[in-house]
């Protein structure tokens, strides 16, 4: 029985000669896989280009509950992303940011929140004209919500320390290596209050986009022990660099 549901690209991968295997992030079941067919024929209805990385789909698709790959029968375009294919730093951070979503959104049920943040988000970065730069920082930052891990930042004052470990600020120095120290701290607590609708205004030298990357992803580290190497990260970085 096939249904319907909207789903986001998010990994691909090649299986055997003439098909891949797809992961997405779907509106009606959570994370998904389907295999699709690598061969191009008038009759095939699914085309390589549709699933580039954050691609938004129209799917009608068989999801049987037994099953750990499904099918698509049908996939249309749902948010065209012109901007995102042509422009090189848009194309790389859509690059990173699937990737990353590949890394840590695991879950199998859906959570109608976490994708319209998902969606609300791919739109922000197709139509953004300033601001670019800063996108990734205020996506990871606010994608910590969706998994519940968001800093406690009700009792933060001037001059604390955040404990990266238990997710608090406190006036007392942790006893273990996993926290920012009060320059950093500023720095962070600053970061937490960057949206899309502002990250225009935010600037950062190389050496502080750098930093703040690294700490973000140490956060992510901490509280999900699972969490693998970002490969694209690198080919981030060197473009910013290049800037």
């Amino acid at each position: 029985m096939f249904c319907t549901t909207r789903g986001i690209v998010l990994h691909s991968i090649p299986y055997k000669d003439t098909s891949a295997i797809i992961y997405m992030y779907t509106e009606a079941f959570g994370r998904a896989s389907y295999m699709v067919s690598r061969r191009r024929s008038k009759k095939s209805p699914l085309v390589k280009s549709l699933f580039i990385p954050l691609s938004v789909l129209d799917l009608e698709v068989e999801h049987l509950n037994k099953r750990e790959i499904h099918r698509i029968k049908e996939a249309r375009v749902c948010l065209p992303l012109q901007e995102i294919l042509c422009d090189p730093i848009k194309n790389v951070l859509a690059l990173f940011l699937s990737e990353f979503l590949f890394r840590v959104v695991k879950e199998t049920e859906p959570d109608p929140r976490l994708f319209c943040f998902l969606y609300d988000s791919i739109q922000v970065l197709e139509c953004a004209d300033k601001g670019v730069a800063n996108f990734h920082l205020v996506f990871l930052l606010r994608l910590l919500r969706y998994l519940g891990i968001f800093p406690n930042i009700e009792n933060r004052r001037a001059g604390y320390y955040f404990d990266m470990l238990n997710s608090v600020f406190t006036v007392d120095q942790p006893a273990h290596p996993h926290f920012l120290g009060k320059e950093d701290t500023e720095v962070f607590a600053r970061l937490l209050k960057m949206s899309y609708e502002n990250m225009s205004l935010y600037v950062f030298s190389r050496q502080e986009r750098v930093r703040i990357i690294q700490k973000i992803l140490e956060y992510y580290h901490l509280h999900l022990p699972d969490f693998a190497e970002i490969k694209s990260l690198a080919v981030l970085q060197s473009l910013f660099d290049a800037g």
